[in-house]
């Protein structure tokens, strides 16, 4: 059996739903919601009985609980660091609880499982500690997550780095909103960017980016990384502007972002769960976007947008 690390987030009742979207991105399969707000009316829908034991009757209504589990070769550290940014960024009240299943070194023993990645035709993602690897003529992205969001093993950040190969050119520049590591922004410039920002809420983000902006010997002008919101700090326009970032603030920021671009510019959204495919597209539309391409990787969707 495989080892686990179980992550349990407390999370207030009313906020459940925001809250499992935002942790729904840091695995592929689905997570596990304790919701006892409405046990009774859906137990009485289901099999028309009103007996229900009682511990489960005794528990708290107001209160929820998130249950992640992330396998040995996942980073558990990124997806705590993660979750946190998010759900202080949204005013979510939460506690996290990280607890071990079978496994004495989680810290550390996903290192083990990450090599060199390749991803699209034109990139490899090299974790840091490995020196023994063949190119094979690609871009060389050398990447130490710590405790930001962003190895490039997850499907969101593939989606997205695979879309952004199909439209960077030589001189274009790239705004990534909700940077974590620095991936992204860092994949740009190895893409052709001429120069790119990136932007975390986070401040550990922050500095994860630009010390892995340093490893791959990019820094201030052509790589910039600021602490803010969204783009709240960021002036001028892009030719391409990155947010993989959950459905809600991408819908948020479909708003705003039509002050950062040109209008041949290209929008690349991606984090979106497929049950909120409808959502995002709404958005999208609703503030003069045409989506050019789609790109999915099980229930993960990326779309590339242009103003029409």
């Amino acid at each position: 059996m495989a080892d686990w690390t179980e992550i349990i987030i407390k999370i207030k009742a009313d906020s459940i739903d925001k809250a499992a979207d935002i942790a729904n991105m840091t695995v592929p399969y689905g997570i596990y919601i304790e919701d006892y707000r409405t046990l009774e009316e859906e137990t009485w829908e289901i099999a028309n009985i009103d007996l229900i034991d009682d511990d489960l009757l005794s528990k708290d209504k107001s209160t929820g609980y998130i249950h992640i589990y992330l396998p040995a070769e996942e980073n558990a550290n990124e997806a705590v660091s993660f979750l946190r940014e998010r759900f202080d960024a949204e005013k979510i009240e939460y506690d996290i609880d990280e607890s071990l299943c079978k496994n004495e070194d989680w810290e550390n023993n996903w290192k083990e499982y990450f090599k060199p990645m390749k991803v699209g035709k034109k990139l490899l993602i090299r974790p840091l500690w490995i020196d023994d690897f063949d190119p094979e003529g690609r871009k060389v992205l050398s990447i130490e997550p710590g405790l930001a969001f962003g190895s490039g093993t997850h499907n969101t950040t593939r989606l997205c780095l695979e879309t952004m190969e199909k439209y960077i050119k030589k001189g274009d520049r790239l705004l990534d909103c909700g940077c974590g590591s620095g991936i992204l922004a860092i994949a740009g410039l190895l893409l052709g960017a001429e120069s790119a920002c990136g932007v975390d809420i986070d401040e550990l983000a922050v500095k994860t980016a630009r010390e892995n902006g340093r490893i791959n010997r990019f820094d201030y002008p052509k790589l910039s990384i600021m602490e803010g919101n969204l783009a709240d700090k960021v002036e001028g326009k892009f030719n391409i502007v990155v947010a993989n970032i959950v459905a809600d603030i991408i819908i948020l920021f479909a708003s705003q972002v039509k002050d950062y671009i040109y209008d041949d510019s290209v929008f690349i959204v991606s984090g979106i769960i497929s049950s909120r495919e409808y959502d995002v597209h709404k958005a999208l539309n609703d503030n003069g976007f045409k989506i050019v391409m789609k790109n999915q990787d099980g229930d993960w969707l990326c779309f590339a947008c242009k103003k029409e």
